[in-house]
């Protein structure tokens, strides 16, 4: 893996290249009151980072989870393989995989072509990708040619994960690597993206469709590869042809003028309003290109509405293209916003009255999703330490009062992630008998709430998460002693 420090990409000021400073304030601001779960942007102008920020506890060295921005990955994997002669987007998917067809070969999916993967049109009428992980015997490509293909390849657009995967299935089937192997020297390396790390299936098969951990400069730096159409210093990482055609109306995916949601897709890229286009993932991860401004704009978040953000881009930012430049004083005031960037610790009361009678006590848990034996919360004039030991082993969590704690955990973690993740928390009583955590997983969108109400012998612990895909609301009850 490249470990080496990139060469930064040319920062200036927003009015060097044509941009109001005074409109990204504005957007900023508008992000911070209506959204407030921005972890990162960057805005590149003509190649130049002309505005920046990390929301305090993100940083800008933490990469993030992608989630479906994955996928404008993968699509590029395919397109320098077929720049390299192994493929073709006219292929049928089936002969790639012989061993895994069916017993019986439906003429749709006989006929699903490679193109067809990419654009998102594969006759699904159903994503393929839960039934794919649920296979017991972990074989994804096969469970993907399970699944019915009810509609005619190319007539039907359904936004479709398991697709990915088989695109980054077939990648490595023809080129012997890896997705994320196969693009460290054509496109992580060139870029100067370091340390690119992507989860696999069962398989051993890069996820493809989600499973990307980059950082947000990472973004950027894709972003504008695309919008210099595939070159790169000088060198032509990606062929323009491919560029053109995965950026390009391939297929519709709906009819309402209103949503980026609904203007066209290309191969593993949303088709946007005003004529741009764009990678995202879930809960706002962003790459959005706009040629006809030159510009990029790369984003990380944790939010439950992506369309409210684009609304900000393209009511603020846009017009803001080749504005009358700002006053020196809006300049002055973006400088500091951008510099004072943060997500305030929870505030709140630093102890209770029945503090002493909790602390280091050992509360038995019923039968939960999170699979918690056992909890033991320790109390300490600096903060709040909390212990739970899982079928898995134990776990803490730890946080401060007024402040952010570093730590670890996995007990938190959401689907498709494993091991211990790094976590910053903050605590505070909020009412005599309940002490509530606030618990942000920094390398992801997720932002966890506990509340712990404490009422005898009894503890009952209510988890709420800001994004997910699953409820977002959650609670264990458990007994001392």
């Amino acid at each position: 893996m490249l470990t080496q420090t990139a060469p930064d990409l040319p920062r200036t000021t927003p009015e060097a290249q044509g941009i109001a400073s005074s409109a990204v304030l504005q957007f900023v601001e508008a992000v911070e009151n209506q959204i407030h779960d921005m972890h990162s942007f960057m805005l590149l102008r003509h190649g130049s980072v002309v505005a920046e920020g990390w929301w305090s506890p993100y940083e800008r060295d933490y990469p993030h989870m992608m989630f479906s921005l994955s996928k404008s990955f993968t699509s590029t994997a395919v397109g320098l393989a077929v720049a390299e002669g192994r493929l073709s987007v006219d292929d049928p998917v089936l002969s790639f995989f012989p061993d895994d067809a069916p017993a019986e070969v439906s003429d749709h999916l006989a006929a699903m072509r490679v193109r067809h993967l990419l654009s998102m049109s594969t006759g699904h009428a159903d994503d393929t990708f839960p039934p794919m992980m649920e296979r017991p015997d972990g074989n994804w490509t096969k469970a993907f040619f399970e699944v019915p293909v009810l509609h005619e390849p190319g007539t039907h657009f359904l936004y479709n994960t398991g697709a990915t995967y088989m695109l980054s299935a077939i990648v490595q089937k023809v080129t012997g690597m890896k997705v994320v192997d196969y693009l460290q020297p054509r496109l992580f390396e060139p870029l100067g993206i370091p340390n690119a790390t992507w989860d696999e299936s069962p398989q051993g098969i890069s996820v493809g469709g989600t499973g990307l951990h980059i950082r947000t400069e990472d973004i950027a730096r894709f972003g504008q590869l695309y919008l210099q159409k595939g070159q790169w210093q000088g060198r032509q990482i990606v062929p323009e042809a491919w560029i053109d055609e995965a950026t390009s109306f391939q297929v519709a995916n709906g009819t309402d003028p209103d949503s980026d949601w609904a203007q066209g897709y290309g191969y593993q890229f949303w088709r946007c309003r005003h004529g741009h286009y764009r990678g995202d993932g879930a809960f706002g991860q962003f790459c959005i290109v706009m040629p006809e401004h030159d510009a990029v704009l790369a984003i990380t978040s944790g939010l439950d509405d992506m369309q409210q953000v684009l609304n900000l881009v393209w009511d603020i930012l846009l017009p803001a293209m080749d504005a009358e430049p700002s006053s020196a004083d809006a300049q002055s005031r973006l400088s500091e916003k951008l510099a004072s960037l943060s997500l305030p610790p929870l505030k709140g009361s630093t102890s209770s009255p029945i503090t002493a009678q909790v602390s280091g006590q050992i509360y038995r848990a019923e039968a939960n999703h999170l699979n918690i034996e056992t909890i033991t919360p320790r109390f300490s004039d600096s903060g709040c330490t909390v212990t739970f030991n899982t079928a898995a082993g134990e776990e803490t969590i730890t946080c401060g009062y007024g402040a952010w704690q570093q730590g670890e955990t996995a007990v938190l973690n959401q689907l498709g992630m494993v091991g211990p993740t790094l976590i910053v928390g903050s605590g505070a009583w909020t009412a005599d008998d309940c002490f509530t955590m606030l618990v942000r997983l920094v390398k992801t969108p997720f932002v966890y709430t506990l509340n712990w109400h404490f009422t005898g012998d009894d503890l009952l612990l209510e988890f709420e998460v800001n994004v997910s895909f699953g409820p977002l609301r959650a609670s264990l009850t458990a007994y001392r002693g």
